[in-house]
């Protein structure tokens, strides 16, 4: 009884067992089989022999962008490059029923992969940990699914006239670097060949859904034309940045040289003070926010910005200079007039034939002089607090119609 129950355990376990075996034996026998090197070379594209072009699909997904710089005009980000071919040298339908072929990291330098490479690219690097980041699927039919995960810093040539209320088209640009359009040929993906994860950037956003478009590159040195796939992103600036750290200072600051208009016109160290320190508070935020940008010969919008700041500020403190150089002027004059009087009251001076009702008349002069004087400086000043405030809101609704929305919508 106990061998019999022993000799049924081993045959269920035979059973059981057996398929396993069998399965991971066919799929190792396959595989060798596949890329033996008598029958399969991965150097010779797909259809080499054929005299006919590989179709290779491609789709990029976006996993992240780090940074966009604008001195150094690129972008970095992380991707996932997918690319599908069809390898009819690889189709094993008659051998197995296995739906696909997942192949290890050490295998993937025998099966035959497009020399794609991205052209605008500065600086790229391969995931490497813990294992490097690839994967290559073979199905029944012999199609390929090569996926790969990159780092990459790419050119991008901004326009910064509209900075910062800018809108950017950074492109990406994807091309074989061997092999002509005779031989492969690239296409993106019919649904979803760009996508975008849920990306976070502190200064960006994306403006509309990226755009692709298939284009060629013929080069100087021959006649040979290259297949070549782009997509551009469109990326608008995040003002919030801007508004709390340049525009706000900037305004309070040209707000704060009107208090000028309101102090005493013989409170001469108060104006002055006030006006150079605004003056030099304005050259101090224009020169942080230059080391930041690119040195480019055009007018940028927050060029414009520091340079009628600067202007209203400046404007303030000459306003103050011109009622101070009247002053000086008035002292002046007034000096003689005293001078006079002096004159006038000296018995010396009587002896001669001067009249000694001229000292009264000098008098009343100097008097109605200096009246007129405060009341000219006092007039000036009223003048300025209305005209200036009003000059700098005009200037600001044009400023954002023209950048907000006329400029950017053209």
């Amino acid at each position: 009884m106990f061998n019999a129950m022993k000799a049924l355990l081993v045959a269920v376990l035979g059973v059981l067992y057996s398929p396993l075996c069998f399965c991971e034996l066919a799929r190792k026998e396959i595989l060798n089989h596949l890329l033996n090197s008598s029958r399969y070379d991965a150097r010779i594209a797909p259809n080499y022999e054929e005299d006919r072009a590989t179709n290779v699909t491609l789709q990029l997904y976006i996993l992240s962008i780090d940074s966009i710089n604008e001195i150094a005009m690129d972008l970095s980000m992380e991707v996932f490059l997918r690319q599908t071919w069809v390898d009819p040298r690889l189709k094993y339908e008659h051998l197995s029923n296995f739906s696909n072929l997942e192949l290890d990291q050490r295998m993937m330098a025998n099966v035959w992969v497009p020399d794609t490479y991205f052209p605008n690219e500065k600086e790229a690097h391969f995931h490497i940990v813990t294992v490097p980041n690839r994967l290559l699927h073979i199905s029944r039919n012999g199609t390929v699914f090569y996926s790969i995960r990159l780092s990459l810093t790419l050119t991008c040539r901004m326009s910064l006239y509209n900075y910062p209320m800018d809108e950017q088209n950074c492109p990406i640009y994807i091309e074989t670097y061997g092999y002509t359009v005779e031989n492969v040929l690239f296409n993106w993906k019919s649904v979803n060949a760009v996508m975008v994860d849920d990306v976070e950037m502190p200064q960006f956003h994306f403006r509309k859904a990226p755009t692709i478009t298939k284009c060629s590159r013929t080069f100087k040195y021959g006649s040979a034309t290259f297949t070549c796939l782009s997509t551009n992103l469109h990326l608008q600036r995040n003002i919030g940045y801007y508004m709390a750290q340049v525009f706000v200072p900037s305004i309070l600051i040209v707000i704060l040289s009107w208090v000028s208009f309101w102090i005493h016109v013989d409170a001469i160290p108060a104006r002055i003070s006030l006006g150079v320190l605004t003056v030099l508070t304005i050259t101090t935020q224009s020169s942080g926010i230059r080391s930041s940008l690119p040195r480019v010969s055009y007018v940028k919008a927050i060029d414009v910005w520091n340079s009628v700041c600067l202007l209203f500020v400046f404007a303030a403190l000459l306003e103050y200079a011109y009622i101070n150089v009247q002053t000086r002027r008035h002292h002046k004059s007034a000096s003689k007039d005293t001078l006079l009087t002096i004159q006038a009251s000296n018995p010396l001076v009587k002896t001669i034939g001067l009249n000694p009702a001229r000292r009264i008349d000098v008098r009343k002069t100097i008097g109605a002089r200096e009246m007129d004087y405060m009341k000219m400086a006092r007039a000036i000043d009223k003048v300025a607090r209305f005209v200036f405030p009003m000059s700098f809101v005009i200037f600001n609704i044009t400023f954002w119609i023209y950048y907000l929305f006329a400029n950017n919508h053209e």
